[in-house]
């Protein structure tokens, strides 16, 4: 990489992490990228219950262990992701032998046991982790989603969640993760969710804004308000999941070899508008982690239209700056 290009994250010092989503993969195609740029990494898929225990007591952690290692390796901290959460779960958590629906000691215990090996492992080497991931409802009057966790459990496995890490290692920041966070009939869920846990007296430290945003939504302010609601609990803010669509949500274009001008043009503008409000209240966040690094690797591709490339970072396909890089850390 040019020397002439600054680093991203040594720009952002006396702001916040600037954090990356990796992969076995990506550490190596992106390593000088990753290396040069963020100073803290987040495991995209490898640390999520159905990769680290996909059978009952049998843990895989040679993936996770390869992101850690790279991690050390490379002086970078590490955001943990995700402990529980209703998808890329294991489906024996949930079920007797027979395939009958397991009760809810079994799957508190099972829970324990999830979180002690996985935070137990790596505790004071990940310095916070997504405890609960998406458990707020996006449509209706209910604030928690209906899943598996909810209909067992009931509502206070959210709170077992973060006693459990917390109790793994007392030393770790332990964040509920969401998205649509800014969104305002969801904001007000989520701030009810943790407010609720923050006068339990639950070991709850922050809120992660995942921020999978697009060149059209949501609005700044909008935005402004959510980080200000989350903030009043006396939480920190990491945005966790950072990436900006260069698509409408009903833009079903799958033809584009590359993104037009006007995309590029927009997506800059946007960048630019983010950043500016996350400095300004760099008091209250802490971090701010992209999901993914540059546009050759992105979850975005084909997703939520199939066989349609997008472009959504600061990085090209090439790991070349976009006029977005240059927006940001023009500070």
């Amino acid at each position: 990489m040019s020397n002439e290009i600054p680093s991203l994250y040594k720009l952002y010092e006396d702001y916040f992490h600037i954090g990356a989503a990796v992969n076995p993969y990506t550490i190596k195609t992106s390593k000088d990228l990753i290396n040069t740029h963020f100073s803290s990494i987040t495991a995209e898929n490898e640390m999520k219950f159905g990769s680290l225990e996909p059978e009952e007591g049998k843990f895989t952690f040679e993936k996770a262990d390869e992101i850690m290692n790279f991690a050390k390796e490379h002086n970078k901290e590490v955001r943990g992701h995700t402990l529980v959460w209703h998808n890329q779960t294991s489906d024996w958590l949930f079920t007797n032998k027979d395939g009958s629906l397991t009760d809810r000691e079994t799957l508190l215990s099972r829970m324990k046991n999830h979180i002690d090996t996985v935070v137990g492992r790596y505790k004071g080497q990940i310095y916070c982790w997504d405890v609960v991931n998406e458990a707020v409802t996006d449509s209706g009057e209910n604030i928690l989603r209906d899943s598996k966790w909810l209909e067992i459990a009931g509502e206070d496995f959210i709170d077992k969640a973060f006693e459990y890490a917390h109790l793994a290692d007392p030393d770790a920041l332990l964040f509920y993760n969401d998205y649509n966070e800014s969104n305002p009939v969801k904001r007000e869920k989520i701030y009810s969710l943790a407010k609720g846990l923050v006068e339990r007296g639950v070991p709850i430290h922050g809120i992660g804004m995942q921020a999978h945003w697009s060149n059209f939504h949501p609005n700044l302010d909008d935005i402004r308000q959510a980080i200000e609601r989350y903030a009043s609990l006396g939480l920190q803010i990491h945005v966790t999941e950072m990436d900006v669509s260069v698509f409408n949500f009903d833009d079903k274009r799958t033809d584009l070899k590359a993104p037009t001008a006007e995309m590029m043009e927009k997506q800059t503008e946007r960048y630019d508008q983010f950043f500016r409000i996350f400095r300004e209240y760099k008091d209250v966040i802490s971090c701010v982690t992209f999901w993914g690094a540059a546009d050759d690797y992105t979850w975005l591709d084909g997703f939520p239209v199939r066989g349609r490339k997008n472009w959504p970072f600061v990085f090209d396909e090439n790991h070349q700056p976009k006029e977005s890089f240059y927006k940001i850390t023009s500070i």
